[in-house]
């Protein structure tokens, strides 16, 4: 099956308290329910991290993104996934 990129449209909210960066959804469409546990991607399409937990309301929920060790991660960046 094919994976299809996908700009994730974010508002950054700040850093949780074990390290996660927390995001507002911008835009949501029931496609991208299935991003829990998906790798994201800056720009240059580098591996960045990883979505933790989507939460709250359904229209404009709540992203965790949990950053790789030793990765910069820039809130401000263009981040990416892919789904099927």
């Amino acid at each position: 099956m094919k994976k299809n990129w996908v700009r994730l449209n974010l508002f950054y909210i700040g850093k949780s308290s074990k390290n996660h960066q927390i995001f507002r959804a911008k835009q949501w469409n029931n496609k991208l329910e299935q991003i829990i546990k998906n790798s994201v991607y800056n720009e240059n399409y580098d591996k960045i991290g990883f979505i933790k937990d989507v939460f709250g309301p359904i229209d404009f929920p709540f992203i965790s993104i949990k950053a790789l060790p030793n990765q910069k991660f820039d809130p401000n960046d263009k981040i990416y996934t892919k789904i099927n």
